[in-house]
């Protein structure tokens, strides 16, 4: 069970808690990683190379929704004219 956030509204120790919540899981990850072979350092590079992935494609689909949006935008104003 993952510990849920003591509020949904930002608190000072928020990100704290988050890693406490994920940490079990986390361990579970590296854990079945070990004992299927994997070094640990190739479990933790992979895993930053993950995150980054996530990152950029969080990055690009924000872009395409801004994209999308400008887009659409565009398209409502040239009906009113």
């Amino acid at each position: 069970m993952i510990n849920r956030p003591k509020n949904q509204n930002s608190y000072p120790d928020r990100e704290i808690d988050c890693q406490e919540a994920m940490e079990p899981g986390f361990q579970a990850i590296v854990d079945c990683m070990l004992e299927a072979g994997w070094a640990r350092g190739e479990v933790i590079r992979s895993l930053r190379r993950l995150i980054a992935a996530d990152n950029m494609t969080q990055k690009e689909n924000a872009k395409f929704k801004a994209e999308l949006a400008i887009a659409r935008a565009m398209i409502r104003a040239g009906r009113q004219h």
